[in-house]
């Protein structure tokens, strides 16, 4: 590993031990504040899918700072429903700080000139549409913010509050709300809800490789049905095999100086 992400990643790793130290104990709107307003303010972003939950982090979030930085990946193969719904979410809470991050067309046309990259190899589209965009996103910043929770079972379900990951730090303050936690709070505040929830899609990510749920079904079971696969890759960072060519992978600590 060369010296320059080496010390990213001591870097982080020091800081997200000691803002855990200081407030790791905390959660939901008191863990955001504390991050927002404390030693990370000026250099965290909080990475919303404008899914099913999403509604939830991003109300405490505006809260706090509705010009808070907010990293939308637009991959190019979204529900419609997911677009109109980021647009309602975006105007009901007065956020003023969302960016979209999405593939860059070079890449796309080198890659997957045919958009069916997602059926051959869908961590190798995983990669160029999220992860690849989403790195060169967060280079400005030294920290962001999820909305992963742990009842979403799978490897989340040690999710720490905070942890230090790839270069980052890494808040999750829903990571102990289960799910009525988060539905009792999008009702009791009255926010929008993903229209596709009625069709009981209940994890929303791309079209190809999302599906309902039924009733006895995991909540992540609709994503990537019948494949070994269970996260995107934007919390591991990792290439997929085969590796998408160098020229597509930002180097992040170069661009962060």
């Amino acid at each position: 590993m060369s010296g320059w992400r080496q010390q990213r990643r001591d870097r982080a790793k020091r800081r997200a031990a000691e803002f855990a130290l200081d407030h790791g104990h905390l959660s939901g709107h008191d863990l955001l504040r504390a991050a927002i307003e404390g030693p990370f303010a000026g250099e965290i972003a909080v990475a919303s899918s404008f899914g099913a939950e999403a509604v939830a982090l991003l109300a405490l979030a505006a809260e706090i700072d509705p010009a808070i930085p907010v990293i939308f990946l637009d991959t190019g193969k979204l529900f419609p429903e997911t677009l109109t719904y980021r647009d309602d979410v975006i105007d009901r809470l007065g956020l003023t700080g969302v960016r979209s991050a999405g593939p860059d067309i070079v890449d796309i046309a080198a890659t997957d000139p045919g958009g069916t990259l997602w059926r051959d190899n869908p961590d190798a589209c995983c990669f160029l549409r999220k992860v690849t965009p989403m790195v060169q996103a967060l280079t400005p910043f030294a920290a962001w913010v999820t909305g992963r929770k742990r009842f979403h079972g799978g490897g989340r379900q040690s999710l720490p509050s905070v942890e230090a990951s790839d270069g980052w730090v890494k808040i999750n303050p829903l990571a102990d709300w289960d799910k009525r936690d988060v539905f009792q709070f999008i009702a009791r505040h009255g926010l929008p809800k993903h229209p596709l929830l009625e069709r009981h899609y209940v994890s929303i990510g791309c079209t190809p490789c999302t599906r309902p749920v039924s009733g006895d079904e995991a909540i992540r079971d609709g994503r990537w049905a019948g494949r070994a696969k269970a996260e995107c890759g934007i919390h591991l960072m990792e290439s997929p095999t085969p590796v998408i060519k160098e020229a597509a992978v930002p180097d992040v600590a170069q661009q962060a100086g």
